[in-house]
């Protein structure tokens, strides 16, 4: 028997090889849960489960593309062939695109929609009828963005995806109420990740010095364990929408009572980061 808030427990962590996937996957190794991970990435993938297993936990980690229901389907066979199900699953996978409309390609849409939109959809589609079927409750992760809470052409790709996040967990909240699984949709602001290196950049957005602003913004970032500790609390606290950082709970509560204002903040935003857009 292991010890810890999530002893005994099997968590799903989809993109864990690194960034906020990486610090949630080891923060509930550290609480007692057992891990099956997945991840594109294979290199950073075995040194996310050689440190799990480094914490006495077990860890089942596969290379795999969430955008691919074919790809999902194989892993969950996998994993419900080894185990009766998993208690917690976070859909973590996420990439990002920078760009306005006419900047941004049919192909980056179908990228970011596959990865987190559909990606998203995926995890839950393959994994959630099991825990049902178990009868023993548990939990669903989704991550979202501030980007999810106040739309910015910064991100309009990126901000549409997270959008999409958000109101699919808030719905499949109510539809899995009754069979005692929760739902929650997190919600980080500016987090030290290597999202804007793994993203897409187009127009102004792509040009050195403003690549450079966003690196810098990105620095002075919250770390990726502040969002592994919001997760789990999340779990436990049963919680439904999470913001987190300050610039999170921000969008947050300036998109309810002034979204004009939110507005001009977020277009301050977008002019330091592309002065002649």
């Amino acid at each position: 028997m292991s010890s810890g808030r999530f002893a005994d427990k099997v968590v799903l962590v989809t993109g864990a090889g690194s960034g906020i996937g990486r610090a949630t996957a080891l923060a509930f190794a550290r609480e007692g849960a057992d891990l099956v991970l997945c991840d594109v990435n294979e290199a950073s993938l075995e040194e996310v489960s050689a440190a799990t297993r480094a914490q006495g936990r077990r860890a089942l980690a596969r290379k795999v593309d969430v955008s691919s229901a074919a790809a999902m389907q194989s892993f969950a066979d996998e994993v419900h062939a080894a185990l009766s199900g998993v208690d917690v699953i976070v859909n973590n996978a996420g990439v990002a695109v920078a760009g306005g409309l006419r900047d941004t390609t049919l192909d980056d849409w179908n990228w970011v929609m596959g990865i987190n939109v559909m990606g998203v959809v995926h995890g839950c589609h393959f994994f959630v009828p099991r825990m049902i079927e178990r009868g023993r409750g548990g939990h669903v992760v989704n991550i979202a963005s501030a980007a999810g809470l106040a739309g910015s052409r910064l991100l309009l790709a990126y901000a549409t995806t997270k959008f999409a996040v958000v109101g699919f967990s808030e719905a499949l909240r109510e539809d899995l109420r009754r069979h005692r699984i929760g739902v929650s949709a997190i919600c980080p602001g500016f987090i030290r990740t290597n999202i804007n290196e793994a993203g897409r950049r187009r127009g102004r957005f792509a040009e050195p010095a403003a690549i450079e602003r966003s690196r810098r913004l990105m620095e002075r970032g919250a770390s990726p364990e502040l969002v592994a500790g919001r997760i789990m609390d999340a779990v436990e606290q049963n919680l439904g929408l999470v913001p987190v950082t300050k610039e999170a709970h921000l969008a947050y509560a300036l998109k309810r009572v002034s979204p004009n204002l939110l507005g001009a903040i977020w277009r301050r935003l977008e002019a330091w980061q592309a002065p002649e857009l």
